[in-house]
């Protein structure tokens, strides 16, 4: 099983960033994918998540209106469009696969994890 990142880096707040979540080695079909994030001395954060079997997604308040979750069953990957970008988003971004997930921002609930990407967002 495999859970791979991309699409973090620096960017001026206000701007966009659009992240990907590659996914190998377990029936897409039949998980959740969910994207956290953690900034230093913070905890975990669970950001949004998507149902790739009815495409039911999850926000948290914090990027309601900002972020967008997606995802292509074909190609096995979750994307995160994130715009309007704030210093506050600053923060290692995973993705995270669930079988069953009845609380989406609930990390303990997930079973693979990926390696984490950085985004940056300077003011």
């Amino acid at each position: 099983v495999q859970l791979v990142e991309s699409g973090g880096g620096l960017v001026q707040a206000g701007g966009s960033l659009r992240l990907s979540c590659a996914a190998s080695g377990f029936t897409f079909d039949d998980y959740a994918i969910g994207w956290f994030r953690q900034a230093p001395g913070k905890e975990r954060e669970g950001v949004s998540s998507i149902r790739s079997s009815d495409g039911s997604t999850y926000y948290a308040d914090s990027v309601k209106g900002r972020f967008t979750i997606s995802s292509d069953n074909a190609k096995n990957t979750v994307y995160l469009q994130m715009n309007s970008l704030k210093p506050e988003d600053t923060a290692v971004y995973f993705c995270a696969a669930g079988r069953r997930i009845v609380r989406p921002a609930a990390g303990y609930e997930y079973d693979y994890w990926g390696q984490g990407t950085q985004v940056t967002v300077s003011s």
